[in-house]
């Protein structure tokens, strides 16, 4: 018999999170690397945990995890994002829990491009007088 698969798509900032959810022991794999050493900070690691806390289903899902993109912490974003995504297609009835936390919700804030003849996106170049 084949085992249940349950697929979903995770995004914060420049990153996506590809999400593959698997009955097992609660195992999390970061491209083919164990989670502690892929996120190697605590918070990250609470960041990607807290769907399965809000649900209970610590233990009870091994999670494959593809990501790419930004950074370590927009991409425990887009984990974070997917896996509550994945917990929805487990269960319809964990939406309520998951929207009331925020963990549904995909963080729209993306950083403002440069703009040419300036500094940055907002800072401009200092004004000398002399």
């Amino acid at each position: 018999m084949a085992s249940i698969k349950y697929n979903a798509t995770g995004r914060r900032k420049r990153s996506v999170a590809r999400i593959t959810m698997l009955p097992g022991k609660g195992k999390i794999t970061v491209n083919n690397r164990e989670f502690e050493n892929y996120f190697p900070r605590e918070t990250l690691r609470m960041i990607i945990k807290q769907p399965l806390q809000v649900t209970g289903m610590i233990g009870r899902y091994d999670i494959l995890v593809n990501v790419d993109g930004g950074g370590l912490s927009g991409q425990a974003g887009a984990v974070r994002h997917g896996i509550a995504r994945a917990l929805v297609t487990v269960d319809a009835d964990m939406k309520t829990k998951l929207k009331k936390e925020g963990l549904l919700t995909r963080d729209p804030r993306e950083v403002e491009r440069k703009k040419f003849g300036q500094k940055g996106a907002r800072a401009r170049f200092q004004f000398s007088k002399r």
